[in-house]
C-alpha cells in the first residue's frame, strides 16, 4: 500500500485524490460492508491517514448503490467526523483540508475495477480504461488518484500503531 501511495507524483500542481473502492459486486462478498456497518470510524481514520499521505484533499467513497444501510451509516460517521473536527477544513486547526464524498454506484459488477469505477464516478458508463497512464499519475477527473478498497484502508491505523511486523506475521505462509 505504502509503495502503491509513492507513485503519486510529488511535485504536481493538479489537485490529488484518494478513491475508497467500496463497491463489493463480487457474489456473496461482504468484508466491506461489515466494516462499514460496524466501524465506520476506523475506515475514516484510514482515509485521513491515507490523504494526508499522499496530499490529498478529496477523497470519494464509491459504494454499491444496493448497500442503502451502510451508506447510512458511513454519512452519519462522515457528519460526526466533519462535527469533531476530524474532517473538514483546517482539521485540529492545521493547514490540512479533507473533505470527504460518498458516491452510490448504479449496481454494475464492473465498476468494482479501479478504472471502471473512475469512468462511473466521473459521471460515463463504467468501461475499464486502457493503461498507462496509471491512476496515480492521471485517474480522477485526469488528476493523480490513490485507490485503495475498504479493507486496506481500514488496516492502515492498526498497522501503524502495532506496526509492519506484526501485520506481517498475520495470515498462512508469505
Amino acid at each position: 500500500t505504502g509503495k502503491k501511495w509513492s507513485f503519486i507524483p510529488k511535485e504536481t500542481t493538479s489537485p490529488k485524490f484518494l478513491v475508497v473502492n467500496a463497491d463489493e459486486g463480487e457474489p456473496g462478498t461482504i468484508k466491506d460492508r461489515y466494516i462499514i456497518e460496524r466501524d465506520p470510524h476506523r475506515l475514516l481514520e484510514g482515509i485521513i491517514i491515507a490523504a494526508y499521505a499522499t496530499g490529498c484533499h478529496k477523497a470519494y467513497i464509491y459504494i454499491r448503490g444496493e448497500y442503502a444501510y451502510p451508506t447510512r451509516i458511513l454519512q452519519q460517521a462522515v457528519e460526526d467526523a466533519v462535527q469533531y473536527g476530524f474532517l473538514g477544513k483546517r482539521i485540529f486547526n492545521s493547514t490540512f483540508d479533507l473533505d470527504v464524498v460518498i458516491h452510490r454506484g448504479a449496481g454494475a459488477y464492473i465498476c468494482g475495477e479501479e478504472s471502471a469505477l473512475l469512468e462511473s464516478l466521473e459521471g460515463k458508463k463504467g468501461f475499464p480504461r486502457l493503461r498507462p497512464p496509471y491512476p496515480a499519475v492521471k485517474g480522477l477527473f485526469g488528476c493523480p488518484t490513490v485507490i485503495n478498497n475498504v479493507e486496506t484502508l481500514s488496516f492502515v491505523p492498526t498497522i501503524l500503531q502495532k506496526g509492519g511486523e506484526w501485520f506481517a506475521k498475520l495470515g498462512y505462509g508469505k
